[in-house]
């Protein structure tokens, strides 16, 4: 499971909320954490950069924000980042520089690293999306399991960590693609640049630089 830890997954250097990470191992243990740690930060943010838009809402000022967004705190959004029309961001949410959240897009107890792209109808909890990566249109993290017992992550030689949550959606690492409507199941862990073809059903670790087409065809990238 080395691969799916925090120094394996993540450039910290791309997102504000990297001080969120210190201490931890694997990225789903900053997941309880997102909501008091916005609380925390922002009132620390640069006036100059930052203006404050109701109770614990940060928004940058260079970033681009449709009137009919819903924007709900806990909630920090970085600079140049674009909420389109329609956007539901629910709170306890970390938005990212020059993150795209699209149109009816749907936020919740989420890190977007920098440079993420959610841009149509994708829902997005109880997650992490490193830098760069994307999910194509109508994505989804689903992150309760259908009988209610807590995720597990499962890698594909049978190892397994016992994550202790409820509500565990995906980890995606640093530039990966997920392709239009596919849905990452609870526990679900993308490590870094890999490419999640259209449709699928995600479950447990994709490795690395791979592709992964279905639960019984992953292609390992030369």
């Amino acid at each position: 499971m080395e691969q799916t830890k925090i120094k394996s997954m993540y450039n910290l250097d791309e997102t504000i909320a990297k001080d969120l990470f210190d201490g931890k191992e694997y990225p789903w243990e900053i997941l309880p954490e997102i909501s008091e740690f916005i609380k925390k930060l922002g009132p620390t943010l640069d006036p100059e950069k930052f203006e404050k838009r109701g109770e614990d809402v940060w928004v940058a000022k260079s970033a681009k924000v449709f009137d009919s967004a819903y924007l709900n705190g806990p909630l920090i959004i970085d600079e140049d980042a674009e909420v389109r029309q329609c956007a539901f961001i629910r709170g306890s949410a970390i938005v990212g520089k020059n993150c795209v959240v699209g149109n009816s897009t749907e936020l919740k107890n989420v890190v977007l690293f920098n440079n993420v792209q959610v841009p149509h109808y994708n829902y997005v909890g109880d997650s992490v999306l490193g830098y760069k990566s994307h999910m194509g249109a109508g994505s989804i993290t689903s992150n309760v399991k259908q009988d209610k017992t807590l995720v597990v992550v499962k890698s594909r030689d049978g190892e397994k960590i016992e994550t202790g949550l409820k509500k565990f959606g995906a980890m995606l690492g640093d530039n990966v693609e997920v392709g239009c409507n596919s849905v990452l199941n609870p526990g679900t862990v993308v490590c870094p640049r890999s490419n999640v073809y259209p449709l699928s059903s995600v479950r447990g670790v994709v490795e690395a630089d791979s592709i992964f087409k279905s639960q019984d065809n992953i292609v390992k990238k030369n």
